[in-house]
């Protein structure tokens, strides 16, 4: 169920502009969270997870929230060596399941921090022995105020429907926690913010490919390891904004049943970062290519050379940082195939900010 109140957009506005200027407030948002650790409560929130040494991590989240809190699976996983996975809620609310959460971190990704079901699971976590935090975009909502601790991720109001800023800022966020836990200092992600804005100066050339969508009725998109969040939240944005049935699959998942959907009127489109996910989409880009796909590929030079069309990344980017930076170009793509196709990607239709479950 989806229920709150409606936040109309400008309609002296032209369609889109709020969508196009929150994508653009990215990398001053990046900046204010690598400059402000500790207003963002980062430092806090690592103190206490060091002083917990959790045994495992579970992440509470719903919508474009749920895919930064699956990039963050796979860097506690990967990074950290600790086993993590994804709740659903539903079997605390719904289903009044009272698991034994004892050494056990859970941490509720939400931009609003108002999602009823989120609040009752942290509620529920922390009554069951666990450690909580909350990391939102807004420090006095409930969910803040359910967990131990929170993490602000510091992106500022965001009016437009479509998440973008609070996304990418929700994926540092998590990224410089977890590298506070184990010392660090956040001087990976340093270039981050001069990256964004290079990558924003491009969208001319996302306007571009934007026309060739314009018509598509499905649309599929993929990746890999640190990427499938990426693909996933591509996904979203394309079905929230343009009104495109877009499916996500990962580039491993993709090769298997999914395939039979693969046909030259279906766009492809394929997340090929620098690093072992990238390297692992290799056959995937094969696979397509046999199908004789229609792929837009997004990442490295070499693979968008292959490809139909694409979008190149900076090279050098870290690839457990490159989420960041691969979305960028989706969201500015979903919202020019919005606008091209006559309409308002900041009113979609049906659509509101807060999504409440049951």
């Amino acid at each position: 169920m989806i229920s709150t109140t409606d936040r109309p957009a400008d309609q002296s506005l032209p369609p889109g502009s709020l969508m196009a200027a929150e994508i653009a407030e990215q990398p001053a948002a990046w900046r204010r969270l690598l400059t402000d650790g500790a207003a963002a409560g980062l430092e806090a929130a690592a103190a206490l997870i060091r002083e917990r040494a959790p045994r495992m991590v579970l992440f509470a989240a719903r919508g474009t929230s749920d895919h930064a809190a699956l990039y963050a699976k796979y860097l506690v996983e990967i990074e950290h060596g600790l086993a993590a996975g994804l709740v659903s809620p539903s079997t605390m609310t719904a289903y009044d399941a009272r698991p034994d959460l004892r050494d056990v971190l859970m941490i509720g990704v939400s931009q609003s921090g108002g999602s009823p079901d989120l609040v009752r699971s942290l509620d529920v976590a922390r009554a069951g022995g666990a450690l909580t935090v909350a990391v939102t975009n807004n420090p006095g909502s409930p969910l803040a105020a359910a967990a131990h601790v929170h993490v602000d991720v510091l992106a500022g109001p965001e009016r437009a429907v479509a998440a973008t800023k609070s996304y990418t800022s929700q994926l540092l966020a998590l990224h410089l926690l977890w590298d506070r836990v184990r010392g660090g200092n956040g001087g990976m992600a340093a270039a981050l913010p001069d990256l964004g804005d290079s990558l924003l100066a491009r969208d001319h050339e996302v306007a571009a490919l934007a026309g060739r969508y314009r018509f598509a009725q499905r649309m599929l998109t993929t990746g890999r390891g640190y990427s499938y969040p990426t693909a996933r939240e591509a996904a979203l944005k394309l079905m929230e904004t343009a009104y495109v049935s877009a499916q996500a699959f990962s580039g491993a998942d993709l090769m298997h049943g999914p395939l039979a959907l693969v046909e030259p009127q279906v766009p492809v489109f394929a997340v090929v970062a620098e690093g072992i996910g990238g390297t692992a989409m290799e056959p995937v880009l094969a696979g397509l290519a046999e199908r004789s796909a229609d792929v837009c590929c997004v990442g490295r030079p070499d693979a968008v050379a292959g490809a139909a069309v694409g979008f190149t990344l900076p090279s050098g980017t870290p690839e457990q940082l490159s989420p960041l930076l691969e979305i960028i170009p989706f969201q500015m793509l979903a919202r020019h195939v919005a606008v091209d196709r006559g309409g308002d990607p900041d009113a979609p239709r049906g659509l509101r900010k807060v999504t409440e479950t049951l």
